[in-house]
């Protein structure tokens, strides 16, 4: 079996200047503007106090986003901001103008036109994207890289985007993306990856993430936690690493918690990083297989790493069976606690907090991070069974298993 692969931060560290983009103002910006939804809801923080207890926990808390505006998955948090910050801009004036009625008005239509979205995705922010520019009447085009599943290619046809699975990885659907959106009249590139020179988008997409960052923490306060002392966060290009570890370093700035940034093995290009430890990110090229769909990206987003090399306190590598182990627990609690339908890129907290609490293989990980009975752990599945035959493969058929009987 696959072992678990760890780094704690020893990077040197940057002067700091991406932090500024979660500043706490700018988060509730985003959630403003998300409020501004009909479909809007807060998506529930389930609270998993037996199996805290089984684990040897003092406390495990798992943001629930399967019932994210109806779409089983976090990622339109970030797209829909992005495009109203994009509209925003083109028409000069500012976001808090562009609440859900207005965009999807008639007078839109006027004064802003008609713009053509494009993205690359595994499935979850390609819908996102797709969604919400039927809803505003904005056109998409979302390449999706080999091996995606036609259920996800079919939910975002759906939503009337152009939408092609290429005979490539995720990084060259990005540039594939990035070079039709330039040549289109009034075609942009709505992309949570950052590269030289495309760091605006990538950072509103972060910013529209922080909706789900700062939901979860009022949420722990309204169960009596002023402050989590652990956040297990799973990171692709690392935009929603970084906007969670950005958000929390920003509320705790005195007391930061301590922060586990978990990649798939078969795409660990933050953990890499961290392990060449001089503050310079690393690339990981190939197929990139792995369960983890939405974590099968080998190129990181410059602005979170520059966060995550600041701030985050672990990067751990995290072979199929973490993520498969932890979508069977979610699926199947300790009697009393709620169930949680996590997909493959969902489950990898759950996965990886029951490895290092259960298996002394990772006693030395699980020392080093500080994990025990007075641990308050915070958790983000991030998608439902957004490959539904994919997840009955894993929760009822034991797929990857966690152990060789």
């Amino acid at each position: 079996m696959e072992q678990i692969k760890w780094a704690a931060n020893r990077m040197p560290k940057g002067d700091d200047r991406e932090l500024s983009v979660m500043a706490l103002e700018n988060v509730a910006k985003a959630r403003r503007f998300h409020q501004s939804f009909p479909q809007y809801s807060v998506t529930p923080l389930a609270r998993l106090d037996r199996m805290a207890a089984q684990l040897g926990l003092g406390g495990f808390f798992v943001k629930d986003e399967s019932y994210r505006f109806g779409l089983n998955a976090f990622k339109v948090l970030g797209g829909s901001f992005a495009m109203a910050r994009y509209i925003a801009g083109e028409l000069g004036r500012d976001v808090s103008e562009m609440t859900y009625d207005y965009l999807t008005s008639q007078k839109l239509r006027e004064e802003f036109g008609q713009a053509t979205f494009f993205t690359a995705t595994d499935g979850n922010h390609g819908r996102g994207v797709a969604w919400a520019a039927n809803k505003l009447g904005q056109k998409a085009v979302v390449h999706m890289p080999k091996g995606s599943t036609k259920t996800r290619f079919d939910n975002i046809a759906r939503e009337g985007a152009q939408v092609t699975i290429e005979e490539v990885n995720y990084d060259d659907c990005v540039r594939m993306a990035a070079a039709e959106a330039a040549a289109t009249p009034r075609g942009v590139v709505v992309q949570d990856t950052a590269w030289e020179g495309y760091e605006e988008i990538p950072a509103w997409i972060m910013q529209g993430y922080g909706t789900m960052a700062s939901e979860a923490a009022e949420q722990l306060r309204e169960a009596g936690v002023d402050r989590p002392t652990h956040i297990f966060i799973q990171a692709g290009v690392g935009s929603l690493a970084g906007a969670v570890q950005g958000y929390f370093a920003n509320l705790f700035p005195e007391n930061p918690p301590t922060t586990v940034v978990m990649e798939a093995q078969a795409a660990d290009c933050l953990y890499k990083g961290a392990v060449a430890a001089d503050g310079k990110p690393r690339i990981v090229g190939g197929d990139l297989q792995t369960i983890m769909a939405g974590l099968a990206c080998g190129e990181p987003n410059t602005i979170s790493w520059e966060i995550l090399r600041n701030h985050a306190g672990f990067f751990v590598s995290c072979p199929d069976w973490v993520a498969a182990k932890g979508m069977r627990m979610l699926g199947a609690p300790c009697k009393g606690d709620p169930q949680v339908v996590s997909g493959e890129s969902g489950a990898v907290g759950m996965g990886l907090a029951a490895a290092l609490m259960e298996d002394n293989t990772y006693r030395e990980l699980r020392e080093a991070i500080g994990l025990g009975k007075d641990s308050k752990v915070l958790i983000f599945s991030t998608e439902g069974d957004t490959d539904p035959e994919n997840y009955r493969k894993v929760v009822w058929n034991g797929a990857n298993p966690s152990y060789q009987g």
